[in-house]
């Protein structure tokens, strides 16, 4: 009995060590497609040669409203797009789970906030949220123009939903999209991500 708990126990951690390690720093980004909020199909491979943001949302959580309620978040996408990075909101929230939508609400809520998100993807299922791995709202990661896994963590260095903290800590998003268009190495490739945890299906 003994015996069969103990490989029990490894195979979850196999397991566990398998999902922490399906993306990497340096290694491809995975490959999506997904629709957006307007119905408009997107893959990641259409964005090679482009810097790419995805940015794991959930209208609910407290630590998104933190950066999105004095248009903080708006005013990060705005300085990103402006310069032809593509910055992706991903929707992981499962049917009948805090922060799911749907497409027509995803839609209006954009026009409430003001997004200057490229898109707002739907990932009700929660494929895309698990195969990169994403454990909170917001999770942000940061692909190359290589389509490269540059940076994936927190948005940045100070782990509150105060938005008065937002001046005070450092972006490590918008230090590592800096870096990539200085050709230069990220500094932080890998935070610790805070917020909320990703309502997935069970």
């Amino acid at each position: 009995m003994k015996i069969i708990r103990l490989w029990s126990l490894i195979a979850v951690m196999i397991m566990a060590g398998a999902a922490q390690a399906a993306v990497q720093i340096g290694a491809d980004a995975p490959n999506f497609v997904l629709k957006d909020s307007q119905n408009v199909e997107h893959s990641l491979a259409d964005f090679k040669g482009k810097i790419v943001v995805l940015e794991w949302f959930n209208k609910d959580c407290p630590y998104i409203k933190k950066f999105y309620k004095n248009g903080d978040m708006q005013r990060f996408q705005k300085e990103a797009t402006d310069q032809g990075v593509i910055w992706l909101q991903v929707g992981s929230s499962a049917e009948g789970k805090q922060g799911y939508v749907t497409a027509e609400e995803a839609d209006a809520l954009r026009a409430e906030l003001d997004v200057h998100s490229t898109a707002y993807l739907l990932d009700a299922p929660g494929e895309v949220g698990r195969l990169y791995g994403a454990k909170t709202t917001p999770h942000m990661y940061v692909i190359d123009a290589e389509g490269k896994l540059a940076y994936m963590g927190a948005i940045d260095s100070i782990s509150s939903a105060d938005s008065d903290d937002i001046s005070k800590a450092t972006n490590y998003v918008q230090k590592a999209i800096a870096a990539l268009q200085a050709g230069e190495a990220v500094e932080h490739p890998v935070t610790t991500p805070y917020g909320c945890g990703v309502k997935y299906s069970n």
